[in-house]
């Protein structure tokens, strides 16, 4: 029994969810909207204040989307609230980034700059070391702060490199000189 996918979600206010035919599930809120299909594995029923999800048949597969499909609906009630947000922290001598239009430039200690198109949903500022992406959708915020990490990550001796703000490098010793 999933212990997340038992418990009712709760809807707040200025927030609409709509059920529609073939699994589709649309949240409207205060920030947008977001829609998204989900499998008819998982019975998902709504009355305008509280959604609860059910399985249909009790097998593995049922048993599995059951809460990945709980925590999908509250991801996507609590993105149309409140955005969410991921901060890189980009370190380095000579590593630079700017917003340009829907294009984030990056110069990381490569032989030529690294352009980078910014996805429609996501607003991305660039101030100083710091990237801030913002957006609804968690799952696309994620996505594409993981995509700009994995361009350069942190290495362990000096730290250059994207790191996400709330991230703890271990650093090694080096070379010790005798």
């Amino acid at each position: 029994m999933s212990r997340i996918g038992k418990q009712q979600i709760e809807i707040p206010e200025k927030t609409e969810v709509a059920l529609g035919n073939d699994g589709l599930v649309s949240v409207k809120g205060p920030k947008g909207s977001l829609s998204r299909v989900f499998r008819d594995e998982i019975e998902i029923k709504s009355d305008g204040k509280i959604v609860t999800l059910a399985p249909r048949k009790d097998d593995i597969l049922s048993r599995a989307l059951w809460g990945t499909y709980a925590s999908h609906i509250k991801n996507m009630i609590s993105g149309v609230n409140t955005p969410y947000e991921k901060k890189l922290i980009l370190e380095g001598v000579g590593f630079k980034s700017e917003v340009a239009g829907k294009m984030l430039n990056l110069a990381l200690g490569f032989s030529h700059p690294v352009p980078i198109a910014i996805p429609d949903g996501l607003t991305v500022t660039a101030e100083k070391n710091t990237i801030t992406v913002t957006g609804i959708d968690k799952e696309q915020v994620g996505q594409f702060a993981a995509m700009v990490r994995a361009l350069k990550k942190p290495e362990p001796y000096k730290g250059k490199g994207f790191r996400y703000s709330d991230e703890v490098i271990r650093r090694k010793q080096g070379k010790k000189s005798a």
